[in-house]
Formats: C-alpha cells, sequence, structure tokens
C-alpha cells in the first residue's frame, strides 16, 4: 500500500509532464530521423520508415511509462497498444493536413510545407499528449481495485424482540 501512495505522490504535475513529453517524444524523433537515413541505405526508405517507427514507439511508449508519466515501471501490452493507436493516428492527422494542402495549393513551397507540417505535427502531438496522459498511462487505469470495505459493528445493547405470530404482519406488503 505504501508503493501505491509512493508512486502516486511521484506523479508529476501537467506541466512536467508535459516537457518530459515534448524531451522524450523529441529526442526519440530527432534519433529516428538519423536512424531511418541511415538504415535506408541498406534497405527501401519504406521499409526502413516502418521498421524505425516500430521501434521508436516501443522505445518512446517505454520511456514516457518510466520517466514522462511516472508510471513506476515497463509499459503494458495494453499501454503499447494504445499508445501504437495513438501514434497512427497522429500519423493520420499530419498525413491529411499535408493532402489538403496539396489540395488546396497546386505547388505550396518548402516553407508553408514545413509550417503546415509542423503544426500538424504539435496539434497531433498536444492531442497524443493528453490521450496518453489521461487515458493510457492514467493513475486510476493502474491501481489495483479498492478492497471492500468491513462490516460496521453491531453495538451490543440492542434489544430483541420476539416474532410477530402472523404471517402477514413479517410482510407489509401480503
Amino acid at each position: 500500500m505504501e508503493t501505491a501512495q509512493s508512486q502516486e505522490q511521484a506523479a508529476p504535475g501537467a506541466f512536467t509532464a508535459f516537457a518530459r513529453f515534448v524531451l522524450c517524444g523529441g529526442g526519440v524523433g530527432v534519433a529516428s530521423s538519423f536512424a531511418v537515413a541511415a538504415l535506408a541505405s541498406w534497405i527501401p526508405w519504406v521499409l526502413a520508415n516502418a521498421l524505425i517507427t516500430v521501434v521508436s514507439t516501443l522505445l518512446a511508449t517505454e520511456l514516457h511509462a518510466r520517466f514522462t508519466f511516472g508510471a513506476g515501471g515497463r509499459a503494458t501490452w495494453r499501454q503499447h497498444t494504445q499508445s501504437a493507436g495513438s501514434a497512427a493516428a497522429a500519423y493520420v492527422v499530419t498525413s491529411a493536413a499535408m493532402l489538403v494542402l496539396q489540395q488546396l495549393v497546386a505547388t505550396p513551397g518548402a516553407v508553408v510545407e514545413q509550417v503546415v507540417y509542423l503544426s500538424a505535427s504539435a496539434l497531433a502531438g498536444v492531442a497524443r499528449f493528453v490521450v496518453l496522459r489521461l487515458v493510457v498511462f492514467a493513475r486510476n487505469r493502474t491501481q489495483a481495485p479498492a478492497a471492500p470495505r468491513p462490516a460496521l459493528p453491531v453495538p451490543a445493547t440492542v434489544a430483541r424482540t420476539s416474532a410477530p405470530a402472523e404471517p402477514a404482519a413479517l410482510c407489509y406488503a401480503a
């Protein structure tokens, strides 16, 4: 019980958790970009990107479980699955933003593309932080269910009465 309380006390506040989220997620993102480039020299880029995306999502989820949200240990399979789902949703948001840009502007410049992509990434990142904090690594989902309350003791001074003689008196609805 003391462990659960100490873990609860160790949970970082929203600002601290967000700063850690940006640090961990950004660090993994930068490392991933270099890893994709390096791996793409040996295998096709699409395969390298898919492989690095899976590995970086697993790594980031572990970092978020242990450091960002202070969950106190390794991430569970449920947390990995939910985190992967939130990463896939972020990918859909950024891809949709770029597709909309392509539909609205025939030949957007590199600066416009970067502004749209980074804006969509920031929006998706904030949404992903909220999902991870409130759903994936939520405190109330990781705690054990509460033990049932013990029955209150019955005072010893309760007076006994005799049972009614008539069956109808036992059930007032009869």
